[in-house]
């Protein structure tokens, strides 16, 4: 099911039971109630209530968006690293760069091929890719540098390896949701207590107040769906992309 369908049944959703328990609610009023009888009291807490879950769910949403920033930039540190290995190793003999490359080529051709797709299911990274970075590993420390020259291209080589591994490593972390269980149960109680709070304020059946009800509860529904949305760095519609290793590395990824 295409996601942003989801999104249109949950918000439709939303203002269907709002709608429907404020008009059911109205039924049961008596004509001679006065809607301006709602005590001070309740419209102040309201009030903060709203502030508060406001302020909680910016703050959701800008936990989930530097996530995802942050998986973003592990995925152009790891590109940037390995290309720098392949440029680097320019240096070493035909033979020692063409298997440095190679290897550079076969993980960075598995990782967008294969990794890539085991991410976004499961949350885990592959151990064909661990076995086909150790190996670019041993192909750039098991060389002995012979002369001056690929002495000095030596260490930064694996230097830019060790890069590598560490953004690889980063991308593993943030593979999975962010988002604590705990803190989703906050928000859903939260929007919960939310939207019910609107009925303490007598909600009458007039068009403007049915409309306002239903875009209020809507809203709700579409900020825990961007929170969600951006939870899985690698896994939902707004998601970190393989644009580095692409863009670096046409050849392999083709």
């Amino acid at each position: 099911m295409s996601e942003w369908l989801v999104l249109s049944i949950a918000m439709a959703s939303a203002c269907a039971v709002v709608l429907t328990i404020a008009v059911l609610n109205n039924r049961r009023i008596a004509d001679d109630d006065d809607p301006s009888e709602t005590p001070d009291v309740i419209e102040y807490m309201t009030m903060m209530i709203g502030v508060v879950y406001a302020i909680v769910l910016g703050l959701a949403i800008a936990g989930v968006w530097e996530g995802r920033s942050a998986a973003q930039e592990s995925v152009r540190l790891e590109a940037q690293a390995l290309h720098e290995v392949q440029a680097r190793s320019s240096v070493y003999p035909a033979e020692v760069r063409d298997r440095i490359r190679a290897d550079v080529d076969a993980y960075v051709t598995h990782v967008v091929d294969t990794e890539w797709q085991t991410m976004s299911e499961r949350g885990t990274l592959t151990e064909r890719g661990t076995e086909l970075l150790d190996r670019v590993r041993a192909d750039v420390t098991d060389y002995e540098p012979r002369t001056d020259h690929e002495g000095q291209a030596y260490q930064p080589l694996v230097d830019q390896v060790a890069a590598a591994d560490d953004a690889r490593t980063s991308r593993a972390q943030n593979a999975g949701e962010t988002m604590p269980g705990v803190v989703w149960f906050g928000l859903i109680i939260g929007a919960l207590v939310t939207v019910g709070l609107i009925f303490t304020l007598q909600i009458r059946r007039t068009f403007r107040e049915l409309l306002l009800a239903g875009l209020f509860s809507a809203l709700i529904a579409f900020l825990l769906f961007l929170i969600w949305n951006f939870d899985a760095p690698f896994g939902r519609g707004v998601s970190a992309t393989a644009e580095p290793f692409l863009d670096l590395f046409p050849e392999a990824t083709r």
